[in-house]
């Protein structure tokens, strides 16, 4: 499979001022392949330690952190010599050896030379003391749609989205769309994807392996939290289907538990969010740069980090993606394409996401992003022919330089306003680029 984050692996490899790599991201969003590919593909040797399968390794790290020390040591343990620009040194599941962390500080100042690259659980990593400044970092997410498209050999297909064909595009949108709605059942989890490939398309294979992915997830639940959080995050964690559907898709914690109140839940949502396998989008009333600062923290949505995971944990049956049209879906399909839409989002862009609604009246828009000094609201729907209520309302009252909307339809742009598809919204960007935004 081939994954994007690569190609900013090699970017950091040849970095003059380089410092060691720590990879970021959710258990199971393929951190350790990316390593090893990188490793297999862009140097001679690799030298990998794993702190989990071999506690022991952590020993190495005791005493002394001189890099050279530590060095000497892995080249006996591993039988090989470890030399710069031709040896990658990884360091997986770093949360197991806190002295391993504290040796990246010294790579950086004493050996910076050689090619050092570190992972681990997300909230794993960032407990304890970390060598903040001292290191490059790169957030791993789920295969995005146009990684699935490559991963399933429909790269001519991906060729055609990303040269924005129109009429082309409009004689394959039957096709677009089913593979579009495959996407959605099959999210982009690597392994759920290779049980997608391995299975010719099994997509009750591809179910079994996305319960087991959420069968762990739950077991970690039990793993760097305090006790009494433990069903407290459980309750956050299998509420967020049920507050995705509702129409407005605000956060409630009295739906979580009877008189549930944000100082209950404060600790476990902190610890689900951080654990990376939970976006936070939080609503603004003013929406004017930055955008953190009218951000109202007690209002706000929450994410699953995949989009298939969020189908198997809503328990959606494949059949509801095949409805004939209009209705796409199914009655979830509004949760599912929001869900879509945010994790392309934030795969895609460094920038927190936002989203704009009023207390009173029905206006809730969907998404709100910064690019670079335009503020870009963001309607997404499930469907072809759609009415943008929300967006309308927001642009007579704002004026926005440009504003998307992102559904089954056809690429389309009517300043301001950007009409883009579904499958195309990772081009987002480079659409505005091309715009001279």
């Amino acid at each position: 499979m081939k994954r994007y984050a690569l190609e900013a692996l090699k970017n950091w490899k040849n970095k003059p001022n380089r410092k060691p790599m720590v990879l970021w991201g959710a258990r199971q969003v393929g951190k350790t392949w990316l390593m090893q590919e990188f490793g297999e593909t862009e140097f001679a040797q690799t030298i990998y330690a794993n702190f989990d399968t071999e506690p022991a390794l952590c020993d190495y790290f005791q005493g002394s952190l001189d890099p050279h020390r530590i060095i000497k040591a892995l080249e006996g343990h591993f039988g090989k010599d470890i030399t710069p620009n031709n040896t990658l040194i990884i360091l997986d599941e770093l949360q197991e050896c806190q002295r391993a962390k504290d040796a990246l500080k010294y790579f950086t100042e004493q050996a910076p030379e050689y090619h050092v690259i570190a992972a681990g659980s997300f909230l794993g990593v960032s407990e304890g003391k970390f060598p903040v400044g001292k290191v490059d970092s790169l957030t791993v997410y789920p295969m995005t749609f146009y990684e699935f498209l490559e991963a399933t050999g429909r790269e001519r297909l991906l060729s055609v989205i990303l040269e924005r064909d129109v009429e082309q595009l409009d004689t394959m949108k039957a096709l677009l769309s089913d593979v579009l709605k495959t996407y959605f059942y099959v999210g982009g989890m690597p392994a759920v994807v290779r049980t997608f490939l391995e299975s010719n398309g099994d997509l009750k294979a591809v179910r079994e392996e996305q319960k087991e992915i959420l069968a762990a997830y739950r077991n970690d639940f039990s793993k760097h939290i305090n006790k009494t959080d433990i069903p407290k995050v459980r309750m956050l964690w299998d509420s967020i289907p049920y507050h995705l559907a509702r129409e407005k898709k605000k956060f409630i914690y009295k739906e979580v538990k009877s008189g549930g109140r944000a100082a209950e839940f404060e600790n476990a949502l902190n610890w689900l969010i951080n654990t990376g396998l939970v976006y936070k989008v939080s609503r603004t009333l003013t929406p004017r740069l930055p955008l953190q600062r009218d951000q109202e923290r007690e209002s706000f949505k929450l994410f699953m980090h995949d989009v298939g995971l969020l189908c198997a944990h809503s328990n959606v049956d494949i059949s509801s993606f095949y409805l004939p049209e209009p209705r796409i879906f199914d009655d979830y399909a509004g949760a599912v394409t929001e869900q879509y839409v945010c994790q392309e989002l934030k795969s895609t862009t460094d920038t927190p996401l936002f989203y704009w609604g009023r207390d009173k009246g029905n206006a809730e828009l969907d998404f709100l992003i910064q690019y670079k000094s335009h503020i870009v609201p963001i309607e997404a729907k499930s469907d072809i022919n759609t009415k943008a209520k929300s967006l309308r309302v927001y642009m007579q009252e704002y004026q926005p330089k440009i504003a998307v909307k992102t559904s089954l339809c056809m690429f389309r742009y009517d300043e301001p306003l950007l009409s883009i598809p579904l499958y195309m919204l990772e081009s987002m960007y480079g659409v505005f680029e091309d715009l001279g935004l």
